[in-house]
């Protein structure tokens, strides 16, 4: 077969996942439900975790007498009141189906499911929209969570670190 009509179909990322929430992120988005997490808490659990962004199928054409004729697979945007979009994702596929039950999942890390809400001009990322605890990560949480940078707790709260650099307040600037 010639390299131009090659197609290379990668690896599963999680081939063990078993659709389970991840253990850490369900303790953390349970705390902050009784209020003994704060955000900070989960969205550092999240940066590290495996999440479900469901795809579902969206009708394309159709022939003369009102049957499918094409259809394709797509992510799923939520438009709020105010107009806002946020890709939806799941922490489980029990938390999926309480959803949409038809949604096919795919496994991605938190990061990449950040930057394709990002790509698709989303103002945020939602977890679990259906429950039992909802999450969302917005503004420069979700810019810094799709960049892949690391979430570093700072005098006053947190703050986003790029690769390479140090955390504000430490260092020679901040001695």
């Amino acid at each position: 077969m010639d390299d131009e009509r090659r197609r290379d179909i990668q690896a599963p990322a999680y081939p063990d996942d078993t659709g389970a929430a991840d253990e850490r992120l369900g303790e953390a988005l349970a705390g902050l439900a009784r209020r003994e997490a704060t955000y900070a808490d989960v969205l550092a659990v999240l940066a590290d975790s495996r999440l479900l962004v469901p795809v579902v199928a969206v009708l394309g054409e159709v022939d003369e007498s009102g049957a499918d004729k094409t259809s394709d697979m797509a992510t799923v945007l939520l438009t709020g009141a105010d107009g806002r979009q946020a890709l939806l994702a799941f922490t489980s596929l029990e938390a999926m189906a309480a959803w949409r039950a038809d949604a096919r999942p795919v496994a991605v890390p938190a990061a990449d499911a950040a930057r394709a809400a990002l790509q698709d001009r989303a103002d945020a990322l939602l977890v679990d929209v259906a429950g039992p605890v909802t999450f969302v990560v917005e503004g420069e949480d979700l810019y810094g969570l799709g960049a892949g940078w690391t979430l570093a707790r700072v005098a006053g709260g947190t703050a986003w670190v790029r690769p390479g650099e140090e955390p504000p307040g430490i260092g020679p600037e901040g001695e």
